[in-house]
Order: C-alpha cells, then sequence, then structure tokens
C-alpha cells in the first residue's frame, strides 16, 4: 500500500493540477521522465498500465522513486478491473485511474480509502460514478468529448463534481487557461509533452523546460481565477 493518505492525493492532484500520463517498458527511460517532472515542480504522476511487463516495471520505478523523489505521488491508468487495481496498489501506487466505470474497481478502491478516478463520457455516467463514491471523474478522450465547453456544461447543473481532463490535452498557457476557466480539477497530459526523437530518445532537459515553464502557468492561473 502507499504511503500517502486519501486526503493527501487528492489535495495533490488539485495542487499540481497537471498530471504526467506516461508508459514505457524501459525502467531507466520511466525513471528519467519522472525525474524531469520532479525537478520543474511536478508531484503527480500517472503511470499506465499498458505492456505484459508494465507491473514489473512499475514497481521497479516506485521503489526508486520513493527513495529519491519522496514527495513524488505515483498513480497507475488504463485500469480496466479490480485484480489489476489490487495488485498495482499493492506495488505502491497511491491512486488509480480508469478509461471506464468498473463498480468491482470502485469497491475495491473504497474499502481501501484509495482515489479511484473512472472515465466516465455523460453526466449519467459522471453520477453513477459519484454515488459509487469517487471523488474525482475522468472525462475521456476530453478533447472529442466538447472540450472546455462540455466541463462547463457539466459543472452548470453539477457544480460540485470535481473533473480530471484526458486526452488531446498540450500545455499550451491559452488552451490551460481554458481548462481551468472551465472548470477543471486538474487535466491529464501525454504525448503532446512526451515526444520522442528520431532515435526513439527523449529529449529530459526539454521536457523539463517546457514542464517547469507550465507549472509556472498554472501558478499564474490559480492566482488570477
Amino acid at each position: 500500500m502507499g504511503q500517502f493518505t486519501k486526503i493527501q492525493v487528492l489535495l495533490a492532484l488539485k495542487e499540481t493540477a497537471i498530471i504526467p500520463v506516461f508508459n514505457h517498458m524501459d525502467v531507466t527511460v520511466c525513471k528519467e521522465i519522472i525525474q524531469a517532472c520532479y525537478t520543474a515542480g511536478i508531484r503527480v504522476f500517472e503511470f499506465t498500465n499498458r505492456g505484459d511487463s508494465a507491473l514489473q516495471v512499475f514497481t521497479a520505478v516506485h521503489a526508486y522513486t520513493k527513495k529519491h523523489m519522496p514527495e513524488m505521488i505515483l498513480g497507475v491508468g488504463s485500469v480496466t478491473d479490480a485484480v489489476s487495481a489490487a495488485l498495482y496498489t499493492s506495488a505502491g501506487a497511491e491512486f488509480i485511474v480508469s478509461p471506464l466505470f468498473n463498480s468491482e474497481i470502485a469497491r475495491f478502491c473504497n474499502g481501501r480509502q484509495i482515489v479511484w478516478i473512472p472515465g466516465c463520457g455523460t453526466v449519467t455516467e459522471i453520477a453513477t460514478a459519484q454515488e459509487a463514491g469517487s471523488c474525482i471523474v475522468k472525462i475521456f478522450p476530453a478533447e472529442q468529448l466538447g472540450g472546455p465547453a462540455f466541463i462547463k456544461a457539466v459543472k452548470g447543473p453539477m457544480p460540485w463534481t470535481n473533473i480530471m481532463a484526458t486526452g488531446g490535452i498540450t500545455l499550451d498557457a491559452e488552451e490551460l487557461q481554458q481548462w481551468f476557466k472551465a472548470g477543471v480539477y486538474c487535466v491529464g497530459f501525454g504525448s503532446s509533452v512526451f515526444k520522442t526523437l528520431p532515435d526513439g530518445s527523449y529529449d529530459y532537459q526539454q521536457i523539463e523546460a517546457e514542464l517547469s515553464q507550465a507549472v509556472n502557468i498554472v501558478k499564474s492561473l490559480s492566482i488570477n481565477m
């Protein structure tokens, strides 16, 4: 189990506001990416459950992160069943993110006071997730579902709803302003920042620089909104 309480995770998601979503089967690459995020000021990271060795990679990365980046909160995304949720939380995952709603995952996470963020695409799905105990729902794919306008429309009749928008998110200052002005709790991003070079590697310094700038943008938005 993780070292952070449910309240600590919820507050960190809100404070960090921009959540990296990343997966790679090379442990060293994952460590470098997370280090770049951490140095840039990010304190929440979502490792995606993709690939046959994903659990083993996460376990190794979690051990490294706990030792070298103690303030980083690691969660796991793309979790579609309760067994996977149990395996990852046993390996140290602090929160679980799903692309869908699954009542068995809800039951497992609620019983162990673990933050679970299910993917939803309609107001009915959002309400169902909330009734099942979810404190945050994920609108996915956010851009295809209508972008900030969809978030604003949902928040109209359901202002208590905490929404993480993921899918098609970039860290452009104007775009971030639109998302947060619409009322998101946080946003998830991935390929828009974690771009590979022609040889398949990553420019970690460039990634750190982009994320550092985005962290400052979000801080200024929180002050001005």
